[in-house]
């Protein structure tokens, strides 16, 4: 998305949400409110619904879906020390999500998954829910998926990969 003409640098908008887990268990997020104001999340809806954690909407210009997402998780790392990123998204998704991404029917998303045999594979199945990653839906060319959304929902895989294996090696240091 970024581009460089003639000295200028394009800024994109990018939207994203970021969930973290507060240092303390019963910490109210409440308390957090002005600190991530003043260190730049000024550009997030904050959600305080739950005791322990707390949920950030971001709407970000940056150069990059990388530099929208790093710079946001930096902000709260500042504003809350000892806070833990928990989840970014968009990531996992079910057919009524890309749909709603790609402006069509959850019905047409349904006929393309099962009609057309190289519609990725869904990373979750279960008994009543199938869900994808957005970055692999996104490379396929039937469903519309904006490309800031598309770029987003990459760098929200990676996240989320780096923490969940970072997370099974402590595990594994743990049982050993």
């Amino acid at each position: 998305m970024a581009a460089s003409t003639m000295g200028t640098i394009t800024m994109s908008e990018y939207e994203f949400t970021l969930t973290f887990s507060l240092p303390g268990e019963d910490d109210n997020p409440e308390q957090y409110l002005d600190a991530l104001f003043e260190s730049g999340c000024d550009d997030a809806v904050l959600g305080t619904g739950q005791t322990g954690s707390i949920g950030l909407d971001f709407v970000r210009e940056a150069v990059s879906a990388e530099d929208a997402v790093r710079s946001a998780i930096a902000n709260v790392e500042t504003a809350i020390p000892g806070a833990e990123l928990e989840e970014a998204k968009p990531d996992l998704v079910g057919l009524t999500d890309v749909a709603d991404i790609a402006q069509c029917s959850r019905q047409y998303v349904r006929k393309v998954t099962m009609t057309i045999k190289q519609f990725p594979r869904p990373a979750v199945t279960g008994r009543k829910v199938q869900l994808w990653h957005l970055c692999d839906v996104a490379q396929f060319e039937q469903v519309k998926i904006p490309k800031a959304v598309a770029e987003i929902a990459w760098i929200a895989r990676r996240i989320n990969f780096d923490r969940e294996r970072r997370q099974l090696e402590s595990d594994d240091r743990a049982r050993a």
